[in-house]
């Protein structure tokens, strides 16, 4: 049996799909990340970087939402 890859989101690369493992977040932004379906579980597609690399933009659940580097470093997930 693999032995699934932990990576944190900030490194995936863009057409990725993580199914999230941890959140390391509280207060508000981990609230509003879990109201919007980053639940562990769930699986993320990376869409796209900005050029400077931060933010970054997932799809989780229909909807997309853009992340700084800060928090998507913060959670982790396997490559699905």
């Amino acid at each position: 049996m693999d032995e699934a890859k932990v990576i944190k989101l900030y490194d995936a690369k863009i057409g990725s799909f993580i199914r999230i493992t941890s959140i390391d977040l509280e207060g508000v932004m981990r609230r509003r990340l879990l109201d919007l379906g980053f639940v562990r579980g769930a699986v993320v597609e990376v869409i796209r970087r900005s050029p400077l690399g931060d933010p970054m933009a997932f799809r989780v659940s229909q909807t997309t939402i853009a992340l700084r580097k800060e928090e998507s470093q913060r959670i982790e997930g396997e490559l699905v």
